[in-house]
């Protein structure tokens, strides 16, 4: 895999230049972090495979309670994100510490899964897990971002998340191993989640630059950056209104996997393999979606994977059978949907955001995009408990389509939307 060319790439060493037409390759940097997260996804998305039906079978949630816990897993981030973005960018850059202690803190977590057997508990865990996952995402998007070249952004963050989804391909099915074959499988899940978990801490640790690209600060600037500082940049206000109103209407994971294995009538030992699909869809679109995104338009690409996603509730919602082609429809939409907009909005929200705080940047966006799916969490489970899961798909189907249609205004390009990159 190669990235953008030579001129733009921030780890050639002086003096020296690539032949013409000829790209750079991946900086290490971003491998070592891609690395980190593969394990580490492998150790999330074991969990994320059996957690809802750990909740809905295992302890009798209902689908009101689940969108409460489940808004606990993805909302509870959002609250520590900016945190995490804040205290990378303080003393010149701090965001492998920064990021390290989020992934540790979410590898303890794991085991103590173990020993949760009712739901204050399991929240409580759910809450530590995410907190975890709050401080590290801004600081190690940061990383990606500083060790590459603007031109080449989007296909930086397209190879990490492809690194990325490899994990979550394999964690639901390590998750299937598991649960086939050990007695008390669950707990075993959580086990093996938790070992694997320390792993990528230790590669962390190990192979990650401390600093990528330390970039002066530039004078005269403030060693705190409010966010209101930051939101009265256009491209970031635009950015944070168009990610906070599509997550208002972007329906977890957990629901949508819930809804295909009861339309379906799958059982429990084979609901893991279901995000597979999501997965390997993603896995095979990242790096040429990101590709895309720096040619196409970032902010444009991020919209038409919203629509990606408004087809697949769209076919969810509507009367078509229990086929499994309609599944796999769904699911190549679900990853087409991450593909085109998860590491596109980082590498968006980069080109708007000055390096000395592109970590504080990084978290506005990412901590109004959760915060949003947080509330979304909980509404559907709401309307699912109300009306029925059909009836609640169709209300999120017509909200994602009015969000869409608002935030393609707020995500026009704009002159005043990007920030010049300082000389390296």
């Amino acid at each position: 895999m190669y990235l953008a060319d030579s001129r733009t790439a921030p780890d050639a060493a002086p003096g020296r230049h690539t032949a013409p037409g000829r790209r750079a390759a991946v900086p290490g940097a971003v491998l070592a972090l891609g690395t980190v997260s593969l394990i580490t996804d492998v150790s999330s998305e074991m969990v994320t495979a059996v957690l809802p039906l750990y909740l809905v079978t295992g302890l009798g949630l209902s689908p009101l309670g689940f969108g409460l816990l489940d808004g606990v897993y993805n909302g509870v981030s959002a609250l520590v994100r900016l945190v995490g973005g804040r205290l990378s960018d303080r003393g010149g850059g701090r965001h492998k510490t920064v990021a390290a202690v989020g992934y540790g803190l979410s590898a303890a977590c794991k085991p103590l899964l173990l020993v949760a057997h009712s739901v204050p508990l399991v929240g409580a865990v759910l809450a530590a897990d995410r907190t975890g996952k709050g401080l590290r995402t801004a600081p190690r998007d940061a990383m990606i971002s500083l060790a590459c070249g603007p031109a080449g952004r989007g296909r930086a963050f397209g190879v990490h998340r492809a690194m990325d989804t490899a994990g979550a391909l394999l964690g639901p099915l390590l998750a299937f191993a598991i649960l086939r074959a050990a007695a008390d499988g669950y707990d075993a899940v959580f086990v093996a989640s938790g070992c694997i978990a320390a792993l990528g801490v230790l590669v962390l640790l190990l192979f990650v630059p401390r600093q990528q690209s330390a970039p002066p600060r530039p004078p005269r600037v403030h060693t705190r950056t409010p966010v209101r500082e930051l939101l009265r940049r256009p491209g970031v206000r635009r950015l944070t209104g168009g990610a906070v109103l599509l997550g208002l209407t972007t329906v977890s994971d957990s629901f949508l996997y819930l809804t295909l294995q009861r339309r379906l009538e799958i059982s429990e030992s084979w609901f893991p393999l279901l995000p597979l699909g999501t997965a390997a869809t993603f896995l095979l679109l990242a790096v040429p979606l990101g590709a895309v995104a720096d040619r196409f338009g970032r902010r444009r690409l991020f919209l038409c994977g919203h629509l990606a996603l408004l087809g697949a509730y769209g076919l969810l919602a509507a009367p078509l059978g229990s086929s499994p082609a309609l599944a796999c429809l769904v699911l190549v939409l679900h990853g087409t949907f991450y593909a085109a907009t998860d590491g596109v909005l980082a590498a968006a929200t980069a080109d708007s955001v000055p390096a000395h705080v592109r970590g504080s940047g990084l978290a506005v966006v990412q901590t109004g995009q959760a915060a949003a799916r947080f509330v979304c969490s909980i509404g559907f489970g709401a309307a699912w408990t109300a009306w029925g899961d059909r009836t609640a798909l169709g209300a999120a189907a017509a909200g994602l389509f009015v969000s869409a249609a608002v935030s393609a205004l707020l995500l026009r390009p704009s002159p005043t939307d990007a920030t010049p990159e300082p000389a390296r």
